[in-house]
């Protein structure tokens, strides 16, 4: 036992001698008020140990650790606090059973499917799937952001997640989710697939690329911290940009062919609008016209956001005027392509459209939809008023969109991807997080709190008029978003 302290003692002073010189001295004091605690635990604990870090812990010691543990699953303490905060407010304002729905769903990511890799990056894996979605794992750490500021143990964390985006974008930029080991031995079906090395899935989903630069630069607004931005990055950055360039005349200049696409994995026939070509739906279902709409408008939020880190961090020029040019022409895409008038709702939105005067008027429950489009922060000089967007909300919130399902539980969006009939609670939540009116927000809070099967999760999608029948029971981006809007209306349920 002593020889174990001995050992682990040793690992630790050498590895806080090389940090010396380069942390701040009120960092170094909260190391050494750190170390007694965990050499103090280190010998009862297993091979691997786990590690239940404070959060003065610092980011480069629990990277040196989790070389040794290999996987380490961890929740840091801030997180743990502001669950027993939001639950302990919930029960006072007597909301008994949002407060068990908060309690099992706000760490539900950090506790069940976030692991520190041993080469410092973090997989955050989607839940019943052990694959990491570059879309679903970005959004299931969007409501730890407020409280990242002031943990480093969560800045290690998120800032591990952005690194294995950047290596997964390397590996290959079309997939879109990912295994945490590489596959060196692929059969002939998952090669068929494109399934070989780290790629789960070959999908081509441009709103995954987008949920990489959303997160990296959410977390620097909320952080300051500007470390993420490496030359890695930047280089990721511009192959995000080369690549929806190239997209945007998918006919003439791409390679991406798959096997479950129209016109031997070309897919269906497109003209040049100034929109950029995808493959797939957030949904992981293939479009049926090859410019989604909502992921187009996701592309020029995107591009925004690397404009603003261009400027402000990068000091590049090139690589602020190549991303505001695509905005803009994508931008234009849309309001020229992709906007129809609809008898009764006057100029909406179109799902999907090729440039070739076809149009796909749905909503689909997935994010970036229709619905979602305050949320992804879009906004755009065409409709400065948002006129069009609330006359696609009341088409899509009709019978008129083929996926709203009305049933004597729940009224809202669903997905081809899931039965009809079935209502997805992504759409429930999104449908109050955009919504303006009181009423609406807690309408839909309660619809979730009555829909969850008993189960104190959100699933994937419920029947209308049977919530205990359900598609996936572990489904971590649902259970983050419903965490998301709990957090944003605390003051009105406060008021119910």
């Amino acid at each position: 036992m002593q020889d174990k302290e001995r050992s682990f003692e040793t690992s630790v002073n050498s590895y806080l001698q090389q940090l010396e010189g380069s942390l701040e001295q009120s960092i170094q004091s909260s190391i050494d008020r750190e170390i007694s605690s965990v050499i103090a635990q280190a010998p009862v604990s297993q091979s691997p140990p786990l590690i239940q870090a404070d959060d003065s812990d610092v980011r480069d010691m629990l990277k040196n650790l989790a070389k040794d543990a290999a996987l380490i699953q961890v929740v840091p303490k801030s997180v743990e606090r502001e669950r027993n905060r939001v639950v302990a407010a919930l029960k006072n304002m007597g909301h008994e059973k949002l407060a068990s729905l908060f309690a099992h769903t706000y760490d539900n990511t950090l506790a069940t499917t976030t692991r520190l890799m041993d080469d410092g990056t973090t997989f955050v894996f989607t839940g019943d799937i052990g694959d990491m979605w570059l879309r679903d794992s970005a959004a299931q750490v969007n409501h730890y952001l407020p409280l990242a500021r002031n943990d480093v143990h969560l800045q290690v964390i998120i800032e591990g997640l952005i690194a294995r985006h950047i290596l997964m974008i390397e590996h290959n930029s079309y997939a879109n989710s990912f295994k945490p080991e590489p596959d060196l031995h692929p059969n002939q079906s998952q090669r068929r697939l494109g399934r070989s090395g780290y790629i789960a899935t070959y999908n081509y989903e441009i709103d995954s690329l987008c949920y990489f630069v959303r997160l990296s630069h959410r977390y620097w607004k909320a952080t300051g911290v500007a470390s993420v931005f490496t030359k890695e990055w930047h280089a990721t950055a511009h192959l995000i940009i080369d690549q929806f360039v190239l997209e945007q005349d998918h006919e003439a200049n791409s390679e991406y062919r798959y096997v479950e696409l129209q016109r031997s994995g070309l897919g269906s026939e497109t003209a040049f609008t100034g929109m950029t070509w995808t493959g797939y739906r957030p949904s992981d279902d293939r479009c049926t016209y090859m410019y989604l709409v909502p992921s187009n408008m996701m592309v020029v939020t995107s591009m925004e956001y690397i404009a603003d880190i261009a400027d402000n961090v990068y000091n590049d020029a090139e690589l602020r005027n190549k991303a505001l040019a695509l905005a803009r022409q994508v931008d234009d895409g849309i309001h020229e392509y992709g906007v129809v008038e609809h008898e009764n709702y006057g100029m909406i939105y179109a799902y999907e459209t090729d440039g070739l005067s076809n149009h796909n008027l749905m909503d689909d429950a997935n994010v970036p939809s229709l619905l979602s489009i305050p949320y992804m922060g879009y906004t755009t000089p065409h409709d400065p008023h948002r006129q069009i967007y609330e006359n696609t909300r009341r088409f899509i919130l009709s019978s008129l969109n083929p996926f709203y399902f009305s049933g004597s539980a729940a009224a809202g969006i669903g997905s081809p991807h899931t039965p009809r009939g079935s209502v997805w609670p992504m759409s429930l939540i999104m449908e109050g997080m955009t919504s303006r009116d009181p009423d609406t927000i807690i309408d839909k809070i309660r619809t979730l709190a009555h829909t969850d099967g008993g189960k104190n999760f959100m699933h994937e999608s419920f029947n209308v008029n049977n919530p205990t029948t359900f598609t996936r029971p572990w489904f971590s981006w649902c259970n983050s978003l419903f965490s998301e809007l709990i957090l944003s209306n605390m003051e009105l349920l406060e008021t119910t």
